[in-house]
């Protein structure tokens, strides 16, 4: 299948492009700069060109607490630029792909499934909820696929954020009520891939297995990094930050045969090893003229067992009447 990523300089874009190389689909990787999602013409004109089977929408305002100060501006991108790509996507007769956030939710019943009422507290949440519906609303062969707490190699992330100050001498301080699933793009991205070559229309949630908060997250980091740092766990009152968090926004999916993620504490576990054996070929790389591929990519073989492993939604028909950074 032709696959387009917008996004595809982004995170779990970036990881969506090496896992779709790797699975041998046609991959065509747009970054901000060769596609802007806010500019209709150009959108239509793009994807009128490249005519792919399934277009994966990577890209999104991400900054939670920059979107509470500049809500119009992140509504842009998530809500109407979500509409303005599913639109031409349905012109050309393409699956899409809308990767939303548990930040939908207010975090007051969780863990939540996928027909559970939405009610983002944020403004981050309230312009993804707008992209869902958008997307959905013009295109009815869409995937709304909600996940949380995304860390992956290509951007800035919790585990990074960790590691820096655990090796600085700490002490770290990280919130004890806020619970979520950590969720790694390697393997978000398996998962993805697999649910565009269905027919499962609707909203799925994926995330890792399990859930923790970000200070049970951030000890099991220092666990499995062999980083000794000291570790002080506070609330969210005391972090004031610009915009309020769920404080459970655990997602759950309540499919029959859902496609189901590695637990968070294998995807932390293969994350330290992809970004172990990158940094041991950085030097290669970096006095190699080519531009081949860094070894560090060539991981999803494995993953890809893992998750098709799990479950068989990728292989039934049509969703059950559903029809929903993370991202």
């Amino acid at each position: 299948m032709k696959v387009l990523v917008t996004g595809a300089d982004g995170m779990l874009g970036y990881d969506l492009v090496t896992a779709a190389t790797e699975m041998r689909h046609q991959v065509v990787g747009l970054s901000h700069d060769d596609l802007d999602v806010t500019d209709p013409a150009r959108v239509e004109r793009v994807i009128t060109r490249e005519r792919p089977g399934a277009v994966i929408n990577c890209a999104a305002w991400t900054d939670v607490d920059g979107a509470e100060e500049n809500e119009r501006e992140a509504s842009v991108v998530n809500a109407q630029g979500a509409g303005f790509i599913a639109d031409a996507a349905n012109k050309v007769d393409a699956k899409v792909l809308y990767p939303s956030t548990d930040y939908v939710f207010d975090g007051t019943n969780g863990p939540y499934g996928e027909s559970d009422d939405p009610a983002p507290i944020n403004a981050y949440g309230r312009t993804k909820l707008a992209g869902e519906r958008a997307t959905s609303l013009v295109n009815g062969r869409s995937f709304i696929v909600r996940t949380s707490w995304l860390f992956g190699p290509h951007g800035g992330n919790f585990v990074e954020t960790m590691l820096r100050l655990g090796e600085g001498g700490g002490p770290v301080v990280v919130v004890h009520d806020q619970v979520g699933c950590p969720t790694y793009t390697g393997h978000l991205a398996v998962a993805l891939l697999r649910l565009i070559d269905s027919a499962s229309y609707g909203i799925h949630h994926m995330a890792g297995e399990g859930s923790c908060s970000w200070y049970e997250f951030a000890m099991e980091i220092f666990r499995q990094a062999e980083v000794v740092t000291r570790v002080m766990a506070s609330t969210s009152d005391m972090m004031e930050r610009p915009a309020k968090r769920p404080a459970n926004s655990v997602l759950v999916t309540r499919r029959s045969g859902p496609i189901l993620l590695p637990p968070w504490q294998r995807g932390l576990s293969d994350y330290l090893s992809r970004r172990e054996q990158g940094e041991r070929e950085a030097p290669r790389r970096r006095s190699s003229a080519s531009k081949r591929q860094p070894v560090l990519d060539h991981w999803p073989e494995r993953v890809r067992r893992d998750i098709e492993g799990e479950g068989d939604e990728a292989e039934s028909g049509p969703a059950e009447g559903e029809g929903q950074d993370a991202a």
